[in-house]
């Protein structure tokens, strides 16, 4: 579809010349003779780019282009005047304006221009429909499921995108969507137009996780041939996403603790204090405290940090999701894959919710990609699912309790309860929703108990 100019010019001689030369090089024109008509025209239908005189009847061109670019931010405007002067000129480029051109207008001259400037209104409206794609994706709070759990996360999700917080931890078990939850953070929030950057904390070594998230100068160490921006100056108005941060080295931490409490730092090799806007998430499958009570985390960092906590559930914590999110990895690989697999047995779909999922929603997601890639049917059936998938034999086959082979003798019901926990993580592998699940308690609870007696570093080695 041709491109449509809106010239706005109240010299009618002048407005037939310019719109005669940009139709010979393909292009709409319409035409305006004051401010108010230029107005009316936009409102009427859309155009990709603006020629403005400075002087109209009703008003001054600068004024109009104030209002251009806040009503219609993705189009161009060039401003042409027969009275210029380097002041209106620079107040025009400071406004916005794409270029600024004197009277007479050289046509040849100006169709290169207008041709540049609507490549910039091209580039502009792609930016536009991609960061609404992401809001569409990411921030629309479209987090799959209806369970309570993930209700509350919703509603928290909502509140921390429209807060002011600059700081924000996601804790939760690995595959349970954390970097999902920063993304619907950012793209729900006023800081969806600026960047949103992120990294692994456990994927660097700690001189270069400094490097990455600030940055170094020309010559900071060896291989630094050039000064290089880092991820926090990216971001500048935006979101950094700090994943595994348990990982992260004491040096470092300490570093990110001065960032977080002056919003400056500086360059590795550098001597100039950098000061940026970032909202910092942070997100962790580890259980922090008990990285701050073995001081490998900082205690301070720790809570600075948890201003705002926001705990994923477990798959197993929301059985009730499990079929809206197995349609949806249906859907998705449908699209990707190309097949019409519409479906998923109730037989199939049972034993799906049965299951414990220790992998989460990104071992769900692996399992349905890995039946789309392999199947080539309408509908999964329970045929199609690999074995072990469902209930754990020892809630289904009458398998003895989970205490046994107690020591002759007396006991207290600390000890009994104790040893008790420990045979279920043993029996589980050390996976807490089921531990829990075979004692029948909640893993909230469960995870108290560990606390109490001990139990998280004997499960972790």
């Amino acid at each position: 579809m041709a491109e449509r100019v809106l010239v706005v010019e109240d010299e009618k001689l002048i407005r037939w010349a310019v719109k005669e030369r940009l139709s010979e090089d393909g292009l709409l024109v319409a035409e305006a003779d004051s401010i108010a008509s230029a107005f009316d025209r936009l409102a009427e239908e859309t155009c990709d780019l603006i020629l403005l005189d400075l002087r109209l009847p009703d008003g001054s061109g600068i004024d109009a282009l104030e209002r251009a670019r806040r009503d219609y931010p993705d189009l161009s405007v060039i401003m042409m005047t027969a009275f210029g002067t380097v002041e209106t000129a620079v107040s025009a480029m400071k406004l916005g304006a794409f270029d600024f051109l004197t009277k007479p207008v050289d046509l040849d001259e100006l169709v290169a221009i207008v041709q540049r400037a609507l490549e910039t209104t091209r580039l502009r409206r792609e930016v536009h429909r991609l960061r609404q794609e992401q809001f569409e994706i990411h921030g629309g709070y479209r987090m799959i499921g209806t369970s309570e759990p993930m209700r509350r996360v919703v509603e928290m999700i909502r509140k921390v995108s429209a807060s002011q917080a600059t700081t924000v931890l996601i804790e939760g078990e690995s595959g349970t969507g954390k970097d999902l939850v920063a993304k619907a953070i950012h793209y729900g929030s006023p800081r969806r137009d600026h960047p949103f950057v992120n990294i692994t904390c456990s994927a660097l070594a700690e001189n270069l996780l400094e490097s990455e998230l600030f940055g170094h100068e020309r010559g900071a160490f060896t291989d630094a041939k050039t000064q290089k921006k880092g991820l926090l100056e990216i971001a500048d108005g935006g979101t950094a996403f700090l994943d595994e941060i348990g990982e992260m080295g004491l040096t470092m931490q300490a570093k990110l603790l001065r960032f977080l409490e002056e919003k400056a730092f500086r360059h590795v090799g550098g001597t100039r204090d950098i000061r940026v806007d970032v909202r910092i998430v942070a997100a962790t499958n580890a259980i922090l405290e008990e990285a701050v009570r073995a001081g490998r985390f900082r205690a301070d960092l720790f809570y600075r940090l948890k201003v705002i906590p926001i705990r994923l559930p477990a798959l197993s914590e929301r059985r009730e999701d499990i079929p809206l999110l197995a349609q949806h990895f249906l859907d998705h690989y449908n699209r990707e894959f190309r097949k019409k697999t519409l479906e998923i047995a109730p037989a199939a779909l049972a034993r799906l919710t049965e299951h414990d999922w220790p992998g989460n929603i990104r071992e769900l997601r692996n399992l349905i990609e890995r039946i789309m890639i392999l199947e080539n049917k309408p509908r999964i059936e329970v045929g199609d699912l690999p074995p072990g998938i469902g209930r754990p034999a020892s809630l289904t086959t009458g398998e003895p309790g989970v205490v046994r082979d107690l020591p002759v003798g007396a006991m207290t019901l600390d000890e009994i309860e104790r040893r008790a926990i420990e045979q279920a993580l043993e029996r589980t592998r050390a996976n807490q929703v089921r531990a829990a699940k075979l004692l029948g308690i909640s893993r909230d609870t469960l995870r108290y108990r560990m606390k109490k007696y001990g139990l998280f570093d004997a499960a972790q080695s």
